[in-house]
C-alpha cells in the first residue's frame, strides 16, 4: 500500500525541515494512538505554536519584509481573540485531502501569507510537532464578506435608549410637550431636524398666535413666513401693534395664508391698506371677536362688508376710527345679531343720526357698549338707546315700562353733553348693570345718581371722577344701596365736595372694596382709619390648621390719596401701624376664638400717597407682605422720629434740631444696608436723603 505523507509547506517556498527529518506513514487498519502519538499531547503542540507566531510577529525585520494591508473582514466575529485562520490557496489539507477554501495565519498586522510583490522572498515556517493536528479544516457558517458587528458599551446603550424614546411616542404626546413652548421657542427647535421642523408647525400648535409679545424682536419677513406656514390652522390671531407689515405685499401674502379665523385684532396696524383688511374679512365669514382699534382703513363700507359677511361676530372694537361714523356702527348692528361686545369710542354722528340709537335699543342684546369721548351724542339720543323712541312711564310711579336691558358694563366717559335728564333713564331698567362709567359727565348731579343705585342691585365698579356737584348724599346714599356688599372698585378723584361725611359710612357698609381712588378730595385722616378697620375686620377668620404655618400677608385694598390736603403723615402712620400689626384673637358669638389671617392670611393696605412719603411706605409694604413683622414696625418707628424732628425743626429752626433730622436719616439709610460705599454696617452720620424717604 503507497504512503500517505503529511507534509506542511509554506506556498512557493521549500519543504519544511520538519517535513524532510521524518513523515509519518499511516497504516490502514492500526491504531491511531499508536501510529500518531503526537496526537495526544494536542495542548503542548497549540502552545508552542502561539509562541512561534509570537516570535515571527516581534521581529523587526520579518515585519518590515512581511507587512501587508489587515484584511477588510474577518470570518470570526470575536473580539476576544486577534488570532484569525483563512485557508491559504493552493494549500493542501493536513490530511491530504484538497481544501475548499484558502487558510493563512495572521498575529496582529503580521501575516504569513506571500506578499503581492515579486522581489519579496517567501518566509520559512519552522516545522513544529504536531501540527497537523492543529491545522484541521474549520468550516466556517456564514459568508466571507459579512460585516463584523462590535457591542456598543453599556453607558452608550442607556443613552441611546433615552434618545430613541422621543422616536418611540405617538404623535399626540409630542404634540402636547411643544404646545408648553411659546412660538419664540418653536420656531429656534424648529430648526434641529426637518422632523422637528415637522413637528413646530404642526396646526394643532399654531390655532393661536399671539405676536403682540415678540414682535419687537423678529424681522418682518420672518414673522411673515410664519404666518404663511401656520396660517392655515390659526383661529386666534392677534397682530396689535406688529408695524411690520406695512408692506402691502407681506399683509396680502398674510391674508391669503389665513382663512380660517376666529378671533383677530389689528390693533395698531396703521399701514394695513383697506383693499387688503376687505380681502382678509371676505376670507373669514366666520369671525366671532374683531378688534380694529385705531385703524385708517376702517370706512363705513368696511362695517357694510362685516355685516355682510360676518353674522357671526359677537365682539367688535372700532374705537378710534376716524373714518366712519355711527352709520357704519348701524349697518353692523342689523347685519350681526349675536353682537354681545361694542366698543366705539371717538365715533362720530350719534348726534346727526337717531337711527343708530334706535337699533342699539331694537337689538337689546349688547351686554357691553363702550361710548367714551363720543363728545357730540346728546341727551335725546342716548334717551333713545335706552328707552326707545316713544317710552312709555307708570303713572302711579313715573318709572318706564321698557323691557329691561341687557347691559352690564357701560362707559359714557367724556361725553360732556349729557346731563340729568338722559341718565335717570338708566334707573330701573338696567338690573344688570355691573360697571359704569360716568366720568367727566360735569353737568351731573345727586339727583341722577340717586335712583341708578337704588335699582342697580349687582353693581361692582362705580366710575366717577371729575363730577364737581357730587355731594355726600350720594355717597351717604351709596352706602345704603343693595350693590353696598357687592361694590370692588370706587373712583372719586376730582370729586372736590366729598369729605369724611360721606365716605366714612362707605367704607363701613361696602366690605368687599378693593380698590378706592380719592385724589382731589377733602376726606382726611378719619377716613384712612375707618378703611384700616375695615380691612382688619374682614380678615378676622379661623386659622387653616393648629399645625400648618399661616400664609404671608396679602394686599386685599388700594388706597390712593394724592393730593388730599387734609391727609397728614399721622394717617399715612396708622395705616403703616395696622398693616405691621400681629394677627388679632377675639370671642366669637359661639365661645370659639376667632384670629386673623387664618386661611387666606392677613389682609394689609396698599396705599398711594403724598410723593415724598411713598418711598417710605412702599418699603413698609414690601418688609410686611415678606411676613418681616418687626422690620416693619422699626421703619414706622424711624419714620415717625423722622417726622416728629421735621415738625419741630419747622417750628423751633436751629442748628441742633437739623442735626437730629439728618442723625434719623443716617439710621433709616443704615437700617436699609444702602450705603455709597455698597455694604452693609453702621456708617458714620452723612447728610444725605433718607434712603427710605
Amino acid at each position: 500500500m503507497a504512503d500517505s505523507t503529511i507534509s506542511h509547506t509554506t506556498p512557493g517556498s521549500p519543504a519544511s525541515p520538519a517535513s524532510e527529518a521524518g513523515s509519518l506513514d499511516v497504516q490502514p487498519g492500526g491504531d491511531a494512538a499508536e501510529q500518531f502519538p503526537v496526537l495526544q499531547h494536542k495542548s503542548k503542540g497549540r502552545q508552542r505554536l502561539l509562541r512561534g507566531l509570537q516570535r515571527i510577529s516581534s521581529s523587526q525585520s520579518l515585519r518590515a519584509r512581511i507587512s501587508r494591508p489587515r484584511a477588510s473582514s474577518a470570518p470570526y466575529r470575536s473580539s476576544a481573540s486577534s488570532l484569525s485562520c483563512v485557508s491559504l490557496a493552493s494549500t493542501p489539507s493536513p490530511f491530504g485531502q484538497p481544501s475548499s477554501s484558502s487558510s493563512y495565519f495572521s498575529f496582529g498586522d503580521v501575516s504569513t501569507a506571500p506578499t503581492s510583490v515579486a522581489a519579496t522572498p517567501a518566509v520559512e515556517t519552522p516545522g513544529y510537532d504536531g501540527i497537523e493536528s492543529v491545522l484541521a479544516v474549520r468550516k466556517v457558517d456564514h459568508p466571507v464578506s459579512a460585516p463584523m458587528t462590535i457591542s456598543l458599551p453599556t453607558e452608550i446603550k442607556k443613552r441611546a435608549k433615552i434618545f430613541n424614546f422621543w422616536d418611540t411616542i405617538p404623535n399626540e404626546i409630542k404634540i402636547h410637550v411643544l404646545s408648553f413652548l411659546s412660538p419664540k421657542e418653536l420656531v429656534r427647535i424648529s430648526r434641529v431636524s426637518k422632523r422637528f421642523h415637522e413637528l413646530c408647525f404642526d396646526g394643532q400648535l399654531w390655532t393661536e398666535f399671539d405676536a403682540s409679545k415678540f414682535y419687537r424682536e423678529i424681522p418682518a419677513e420672518s414673522l411673515t413666513k410664519i404666518l404663511e406656514t401656520a396660517g392655515p390652522f390659526v383661529h386666534d390671531l392677534n397682530l396689535r401693534g406688529c408695524l411690520q407689515i406695512e408692506h402691502m405685499q407681506r399683509a396680502q401674502r398674510l391674508v391669503a395664508a389665513c382663512h380660517n379665523l376666529y378671533s383677530t385684532s389689528l390693533e395698531g396696524c396703521r399701514n394695513f391698506q383697506r383693499p387688503t383688511l376687505h380681502t382678509l374679512l371676505k376670507a373669514n365669514n366666520q369671525l366671532v371677536h374683531l378688534n380694529l382699534t385705531g385703524l385708517p382703513a376702517v370706512n363705513n363700507a368696511t362695517c357694510k362688508i362685516i355685516s355682510r359677511e360676518c353674522p357671526d361676530l359677537e365682539t367688535l372694537d372700532v374705537s378710534g376710527c376716524k373714518q366712519m361714523d355711527a352709520r357704519g356702527i348701524r349697518f353692523v348692528l342689523e347685519g350681526c345679531p349675536k353682537l354681545r361686545d361694542l366698543r366705539a369710542s371717538n365715533v362720530r354722528g350719534f348726534s346727526s343720526d337717531a337711527d343708530v340709537a334706535t337699533a342699539i335699543f331694537s337689538t337689546n342684546n349688547l351686554e357691553r357698549l363702550i361710548l367714551s369721548n363720543c363728545s357730540d351724542m346728546t341727551d335725546d339720543t342716548f334717551r333713545i338707546m335706552i328707552l326707545g323712541p316713544t317710552p312709555e312711564f307708570d303713572m302711579l310711579t313715573n318709572r318706564p315700562l321698557t323691557p329691561p336691558r341687557k347691559l352690564r358694563h357701560l362707559d359714557l366717559t367724556h361725553c360732556s353733553r349729557l346731563s340729568d335728564n338722559s341718565i335717570k333713564s338708566l334707573a330701573y331698567v338696567t338690573p344688570h348693570l355691573e360697571g359704569l362709567s360716568l366720568s367727566n359727565l360735569t353737568q351731573l348731579t345727586d339727583s341722577a345718581l340717586d335712583p341708578i343705585l337704588a335699582s342697580c342691585p349687582n353693581l361692582t365698579h362705580l366710575d366717577l371722577e371729575e363730577l364737581p356737584h357730587l355731594t355726600n348724599s350720594s355717597f351717604m346714599a351709596l352706602s345704603r344701596a343693595p350693590c353696598s356688599t357687592k361694590l370692588e372698585h370706587l373712583s372719586i378723584s376730582g370729586c372736590d365736595s366729598v369729605s369724611d361725611v360721606g365716605m366714612l359710612p362707605v367704607f363701613q357698609a361696602c366690605t368687599s372694596l378693593k380698590s378706592v381712588v380719592m385724589d382731589n378730595t377733602r376726606i382726611s385722616n378719619l377716613t384712612l382709619t375707618e378703611a384700616a378697620n375695615m380691612v382688619r375686620n374682614r380678615s378676622l377668620s379661623p386659622p387653616s390648621s393648629a399645625s400648618s404655618s399661616p400664609p404671608l400677608p396679602r394686599t386685599t385694598l388700594e388706597l390712593t390719596v394724592y393730593d388730599t390736603p387734609l391727609v397728614t403723615w399721622t394717617g399715612v402712620l396708622e395705616i403703616l401701624s395696622r398693616n405691621s400689626e400681629p394677627p388679632m384673637a377675639r370671642p366669637a358669638k359661639d365661645g370659639v376664638v376667632e384670629i386673623g389671617g387664618g386661611r387666606k392670611g392677613k389682609e394689609v393696605i396698599g396705599l398711594r400717597c403724598f410723593h415724598t412719603w411713598q418711598m417710605t411706605v412702599d418699603e413698609h409694604t414690601r418688609r410686611v407682605l415678606k411676613g418681616d413683622l418687626g422690620g416693619a414696625r422699626r421703619v414706622e418707628r424711624k419714620w415717625a422720629e423722622y417726622m416728629q424732628a421735621e415738625n419741630e425743626m419747622e417750628v423751633a429752626g436751629g442748628w441742633r434740631r437739623r442735626r437730629r433730622v439728618t442723625a434719623t436719616r443716617a439710621v433709616l439709610e443704615e437700617d436699609q444696608g444702602v450705603h455709597q460705599q455698597g455694604h452693609r454696617g453702621r456708617g458714620r452720620g452723612r447728610t444725605v436723603g433718607c434712603a427710605v424717604m
